[in-house]
């Protein structure tokens, strides 16, 4: 009757195992460590960096206990050290062997931790889940969103958009021009002003129209709709976070928290990181890109000694410099709506790029009559240029071209990354900022080990003195519970933060809860004159039903915390939903198995451990009647 089947138990002893192997890497702790990144936007970090790091601490006589290289998203290379000190004396070693320039730097050295779980382990993906900021220390931001500034480049878009628009279209005016919030255009004829709006209506849909003024004095007044004002702020707010990710990396934040909160509000959390200015200048810096054409009036390999024209300038860092480029823009960044790697029709790498209808116009007058001339890709960044690409211009460009003789994929897929990346959509400000040092984050990671630590034990005791051998399979199950909890959050590498913890120790409670139904229904059945067999199926049959029910109550909360809640909120669902899951699978499915394993093989069952006294069978009532 209480028997599982082989493959009942031998799926239990996997998911333990298994379990315990997820669970292991958090025990190893971490060790100090540096990350070296690339500080310029042309510059790759590779393998061969690798080298020089390890050859510029052989140099300065710094031991390191080893290096790796990373091909992730950052391309890092990642030095462990035996001590915080001989960290810090390498930061400085390295910072000054690698960039020549200390005031304009090529790679940017950060301080960092690695955890010490095993290879065999990483190589498992079994490695140690991320501490947030309250837990690990660290620096926090809440940045504002300059919304002006976002809608007035939207408006300012609108009004060249809608210039362009008319004029393709042959619809004449007497002017456009801006005022407040809105793009006013003058016509002198009704008619004229009814094909315009009519043009408008079916181009710009995000618009509302409204007719204006009498006589020669016609006007066609445009103001964005509601929605598509929210739909540009929410745009730009989502645009500085997705920009603000990708420089965030720089830092080496292994686990960074980048939100928005309320409508033009972003919250930075950067656990593990000291330096605040630092953190401050990389994400707040302001980034362009900008395309110019190639002074054809200096001959190619004279640059560095040929005058420069009064308005051309000499560029000499990135790629196909030195290189003299004229003054004037002919777009920027802003206008770039995608750029792909992809190939040419030779197959060779090439970047597509793709701009919007404005971009697409000025691309066309800038290169009509500039075909076989050469064209350059420059990026700005803290004040500083960079070329990212110089190309020849083989025929008219309009909204869609490629820039090709990238000469591999590596170099295709970089650049296309830099234009994507772009700059911030609107200025932001810091109006708030917190710093949360090791020693507190330490001091919370300890409090709440032992706080849980203590609660288990409480209920450990409790369990074992109140239902005997019962309560011990109990306990069992909990710590199996607790187990594959601490798994589940290591393999998807979720963020433990002190809510975490706390949700931790409520489930620890529900799922206590559970076993405390199944034994009270056992001994119900018993006191029923059930035998033991019997007391002990029904039992754990008759309890699952509402073991479910106020599990799934719980778990829909739950859920709605993770849907609808933010920040702290949402790390104590995800923990929560986790804990749930985990605590029904244990307190029914593992311990049935060990009651089965241990009770099961007993045919003539005589009596049962699960009180303070020995609570008799139906058998051994009948003897002794």
């Amino acid at each position: 009757m209480n028997r599982y089947p082989l493959w009942k138990y031998i799926l239990i002893a996997v998911v333990v195992l298994l379990g315990a192997l997820y669970t292991a890497p958090n025990y190893f702790g971490e060790s100090p460590a540096l990350q070296i990144t690339s500080g310029k936007a042309t510059v790759k970090v590779s393998s061969a960096v690798s080298t020089q790091v390890e050859d510029v601490l052989k140099k300065d006589n710094i031991k390191q206990d080893g290096i790796t290289y990373d091909p992730g998203v950052t391309h890092s290379v990642k030095v462990r050290f035996p001590d915080t000190d001989t960290q810090f004396k390498a930061r400085l070693a390295l910072e000054k062997g690698l960039n020549p320039d200390p005031a304009d730097p090529t790679y940017i050295v950060t301080v960092n931790l690695m955890p010490n779980t095993p290879q065999w382990m990483q190589s498992l993906a079994a490695l140690p889940m991320y501490l947030g900021l309250d837990l690990r220390g660290g620096v926090h931001f809440l940045m504002q969103v300059d919304t002006k500034a976002a809608l007035n480049k939207r408006i300012q878009g609108i009004q060249a958009a809608v210039r362009s628009q008319l004029r393709d279209k042959n619809v004449r005016h007497a002017g456009i021009d801006r005022v407040g919030d809105t793009v006013v255009i003058k016509f002198r004829d009704d008619a004229t002003r009814k094909e315009a709006e009519k043009v408008l209506a079916d181009q710009q849909p995000d618009l509302s129209l409204a007719e204006d003024g009498e006589g020669a004095d016609l006007k066609l007044t445009a103001t964005l709709k509601p929605a598509a004002l929210k739909a540009t702020l929410d745009n730009g707010v989502q645009q500085n976070i997705a920009t603000l990710g990708k420089r965030v990396n720089e830092l080496g934040v292994a686990e960074p928290i980048i939100q928005q909160q309320g409508a033009d509000r972003i919250v930075v959390q950067l656990p593990g990181v000291q330096d605040v200015a630092r953190a401050k200048s990389i994400i707040g810096r302001t980034a362009t890109l900008e395309v110019r054409m190639v002074d054809e009036s200096i001959t190619p390999g004279t640059e560095l000694t040929s005058t420069i024209p009064y308005n051309s300038e000499l560029f000499t860092v990135g790629k196909g410099v030195p290189v003299v480029l004229s003054k004037e823009v002919v777009l920027t960044g802003d206008y770039i709506a995608s750029a792909t790697a992809s190939f040419d029709q030779n197959q060779q790498p090439a970047v597509g790029i793709d701009l919007n209808g404005d971009g697409g116009r000025k691309m066309r007058e800038a290169t009509r009559d500039r075909i076989g001339k050469k064209m350059a890709i420059v990026l700005f960044e803290k004040g500083k240029p960079e070329v990212l690409s110089v190309a020849t211009i083989q025929s008219e460009l309009g909204s869609r071209f490629q820039i090709t003789g990238m000469g591999n994929i590596e170099n295709s897929t970089e650049l296309a990354l830099l234009l994507r990346a772009g700059a911030l959509y609107a200025p932001m400000d810091v109006i708030e900022e917190r710093t949360i040092g090791p020693q507190l984050g330490a001091e919370n990671i300890s409090k709440g080990f032992h706080s849980t630590m203590y609660g288990f034990a409480a209920i450990a005791v409790f369990m074992i003195v109140y239902y005997m051998l019962f309560g011990f399979f109990s306990v069992l199950a909990l710590g199996i519970n607790l187990l594959l909890l601490v798994a589940l959050l290591s393999r998807m590498q979720a963020t433990l933060t002190l809510p975490g913890i706390a949700a931790i120790a409520l489930a620890l409670g529900m799922a206590i809860d559970a076993n405390v139904l199944i034994n009270e229904r056992i001994r119900e059945e018993l006191r029923n004159g059930a035998n033991p067999q019997s007391a002990i199926s029904v039992g754990f049959d008759h309890a699952w039903h509402t073991i479910l029910d106020s599990n799934v109550t719980t778990l829909i909360v739950g859920l709605a915390l993770l849907i609808f809640g933010s920040g702290p909120v949402r790390g104590f669902a995800v923990v929560h939903c986790l804990g749930i899951l985990t605590s029904m699978f244990s307190a029914v499915f593992i311990s049935r198995g060990v009651v089965n394993l241990w009770y099961g093989r007993k045919k003539k069952l005589q009596s049962l451990s699960i009180g303070t006294v020995w609570v008799p069978g139906a058998e051994a009532s009948a003897k002794a009647k």
